[in-house]
């Protein structure tokens, strides 16, 4: 596997070594060993799934009392994944990167505690699948505005205006979001 590290500190891409022929392919999308070798050394409790639509818009999420870590990828159809800095004592503070996840590249995303994650859904429909490092903490649950200007996020065209949860259509702005020291 090849791990690359992002403009913000500890947001990794991974792109899995994938095994393919006339049948179709094989990957290994988690390792503990391998991972750890490769410095992400991680403990996950909980997979998640979701399954969304054309423009479909989730995000921007995070926990601020149970912060998780995310390992991120697509097994149907196509996303724009996008992870920004909420740690206000960094230097990256409100900088944000993206990157296709899609079926067919097979690359994931590890977004570490301390970021806010969101996707829009590029294909015409999308299975997102993620493991975390910390269960689902709905007293903790926070979310940024999807299209806050100062963080500035390009979100690429998508044939439809954002379909939106009623949560993430209210999320605060950065300025105003609870976020971490």
């Amino acid at each position: 596997m090849k791990l690359t590290q992002t403009a913000l500190p500890g947001v990794v891409l991974i792109e899995p070594k994938v095994f393919g022929d006339a049948r179709g392919f094989f990957l290994e999308s988690w390792n503990a060993r391998s991972f750890a070798e490769n410095g992400l050394d991680l403990d996950f409790v909980q997979d998640n799934h979701s399954r969304s639509a054309r423009g479909v818009l989730r995000g921007l999420h995070y926990q601020m009392v149970n912060p998780q870590g995310k390992l991120v990828r697509v097994t149907r159809g196509a996303v724009y994944d996008v992870a920004v800095d909420i740690r206000r004592s960094s230097p990256h503070f409100g900088q944000w990167v993206g990157y296709e996840l899609s079926d067919s590249n097979h690359h994931m995303l590890y977004i570490p505690p301390g970021f806010a994650h969101g996707f829009v859904v590029l294909s015409e429909v999308a299975d997102f699948v993620y493991k975390c490092t910390s269960l689902y903490d709905a007293g903790s649950d926070r979310g940024i505005r999807w299209d806050d200007p100062a963080i500035g996020i390009t979100w690429p065209e998508t044939g439809t205006a954002p379909l939106l949860s009623g949560k993430d259509a209210v999320a605060p702005l950065l300025a105003d979001a609870e976020v971490f020291a």
